[in-house]
């Protein structure tokens, strides 16, 4: 793609949506070349859509009744992107699974962002269970997802360092700060074309 032939990008939160914003700012300093159609919440008090709302991107919300048949709710999110012609899917702290439906609307098209170095430290606590472990390296993973929690493949990893000095709180603060510069960096590889996946392998030339 291009800067006049833009990727469109269907970004899913559920929280402060601090790596939707992220995004949104790499667009707006010319250094990703993508929009975002439209921004997807589980959480309909998640402040990402306040983010959303700020930058003028159209923006759903999805209540905790909807997802009592997950399938279904996939199902309604295909649509949503589809309808917003998403070409790639950015998972952005979107704390649910993703299912068949969008699996199979969006294959090897679903970014998600991990605040570990997979496989290690995989699921919801990723920043808590490396410190507790005592690593002294940990980081940022970029991965396709795929039926299995954090397990697609690879896209990209960045280290982060653990200081003698970090407490729980200050580790994150520099993960978040990784994820911010690295997650924007894969989508403009991804914008331009560069991004190849052959089974597990993924082949950037």
């Amino acid at each position: 793609m291009s800067k006049e032939n833009p990727i469109t990008l269907g970004v899913l939160i559920s929280g402060s949506g601090t790596n939707l914003q992220a995004i949104i700012d790499a667009i707006d300093a010319g250094k990703l070349d993508a929009r975002v159609g439209v921004v997807v919440s589980s959480n309909p008090s998640a402040y990402g859509l306040t983010r959303a709302e700020n930058a003028g991107i159209e923006h759903v919300a999805m209540a905790v009744e909807d997802y009592a048949d997950p399938i279904k709710a996939d199902q309604t999110i295909v649509k949503i992107l589809q309808d917003h012609g998403v070409d790639y899917v950015a998972m952005a702290g979107y704390m649910r699974m993703v299912g068949e439906p969008l699996l199979q609307a969006f294959p090897n098209r679903i970014i998600n962002l991990h605040p570990a170095l997979l496989p290690s430290f995989p699921g919801a606590h990723g920043i808590a269970d490396a410190f507790e472990h005592g690593v002294k390296v940990t980081g940022v993973t970029v991965h396709f997802a795929n039926a299995d929690m954090d397990a697609g493949p690879i896209i990209a990893q960045r280290t982060v360092l653990v200081e003698e000095s970090d407490t729980v709180d200050t580790l994150e603060a520099r993960i978040h700060e990784t994820e911010h510069i690295v997650y924007p960096e894969v989508l403009q590889l991804i914008a331009e074309g560069r991004v190849k996946v052959e089974g597990r392998k993924v082949h950037i030339s």
